[in-house]
């Protein structure tokens, strides 16, 4: 490995400068606990960037996603169809729940949830008599899922979307944000996506009284009595007064977050343009990803695999990631049903994320695009 050169994460976080000041306003006032300004103020101003009625702040996009289907009622003995291709915390919390997951394959185009495949899953259900209780629907990489037929299809047969939008917060299709398009949107901020709370979540939905439950839900699910007194297993999930001061502050440079990571992308396109053997992940029309991470693929056929390419930036002190290896090839859920899957098993075999850091220099996508194409041409 080489030590001559500082060593390229691939998404570090980025400081916007107001940060410290919120932070230390908490301390000021003693309020460094799951309650305070800051969480108000946090929970005020996401809802307020992302036209939602109401949020709630939490402890992680995990915890939001688990607080989601709590309050769509979804538990034991219910199916939930979720997105195959996506990280594990995706899956995870309908085992919370006690519900079985089923597994939906990606699209080519966007690498999210097919349509197709969807419609085709929710025929087999019909058919059986039971339809799953909610669909967990993933952004991957901050592109935009086909929402107008998703939503169309679900709507027809009357399955709730969650929208997981961990990576996605900002991103766009056509011109509506994400997470505002189903029943409930969840996003992250932890320490990696494009701005964070250190560690931390969100929930939004245009139902008041979605978010109310999972704030309690949140908080112990304290009845409302001068006692505590509990009929609801509750969770102690809420964000902290300091984590939501660095978000206050983070959410002043989101749009700048993302026009730098956009340029990012543009860069990398720029000076890997001669290696005919990369597919970016291109935006389809009306889509608008925040590019919190940039990604693509190698053709059908390449002497380089994305492990390869991996193996010869770390070498050099440069840090990538595979593609997510889809859920239902993790160990965790065989057995599982799923429909399709070659998509997402073909994508998992020929993709990279490259480091896409806000603060990334010039200088340093350069040195990446050097390596990159040093391995093909070789």
């Amino acid at each position: 490995m080489s030590q001559s050169q500082d060593f390229i994460y691939l998404s570090p976080p980025h400081m916007g400068g107001q940060e410290q000041r919120y932070v230390q306003e908490a301390f000021d006032q003693n309020w460094i606990t799951t309650a305070g300004a800051n969480v108000d103020g946090f929970e005020t101003e996401l809802a307020q960037y992302l036209q939602a009625p109401a949020a709630a702040a939490l402890s992680s996009g995990t915890a939001a996603l688990h607080l989601a289907l709590l309050a769509l009622g979804v538990g034991s003995g219910d199916e939930v169809f979720c997105s195959t291709f996506t990280f594990v915390a995706s899956a995870n919390p309908i085992l919370y729940v006690g519900a079985t997951p089923v597994f939906i394959d990606s699209e080519p185009n966007t690498w999210n949830l097919c349509p197709l495949t969807l419609e085709k899953a929710l025929i087999d259900r019909k058919q059986k008599g039971k339809l799953p209780k909610a669909l967990m629907l993933v952004h991957l990489y901050g592109m935009p899922a086909k929402m107008r037929e998703i939503v169309e299809i679900t709507q027809h047969y009357g399955v709730p979307i969650i929208e997981d939008t961990a990576e996605a917060l900002g991103s766009r299709f056509h011109g509506q944000l994400l997470g505002t398009f189903g029943a409930i949107g969840a996003f992250s901020f932890n320490g990696n996506k494009i701005i964070t709370t250190s560690g931390g979540g969100a929930l939004i939905s245009a139902d008041n009284q979605l978010v109310k439950k999972a704030k309690w839900l949140a908080q112990q699910a304290k009845d409302d009595k001068p006692f505590y007194h509990h009929s609801t297993v509750g969770f102690n999930y809420g964000l902290s007064n300091i984590s939501a001061g660095i978000g206050r502050g983070q959410l002043q440079v989101l749009e700048e977050r993302i026009e730098q990571r956009r340029a990012i992308f543009n860069n990398y396109k720029n000076l890997l343009q001669n290696i005919e053997e990369i597919e970016w992940h291109e935006e389809p029309k009306g889509f608008f990803s925040n590019r919190w991470l940039s990604c693509f693929t190698t053709k059908k056929g390449s002497k380089i695999s994305p492990e390869d390419l991996r193996l010869a930036l770390l070498k050099e002190n440069i840090e990538v990631r595979r593609l997510w290896q889809p859920m239902h090839r993790q160990p965790l859920f065989q057995g599982a049903e799923s429909f399709g899957g070659e998509v997402s098993e073909d994508l998992f075999a020929r993709g990279l994320c490259l480091p896409s850091g806000s603060a990334l220099s010039l200088t340093d996508q350069e040195r990446i695009a050097d390596v990159i194409s040093k391995a093909f041409l070789a």
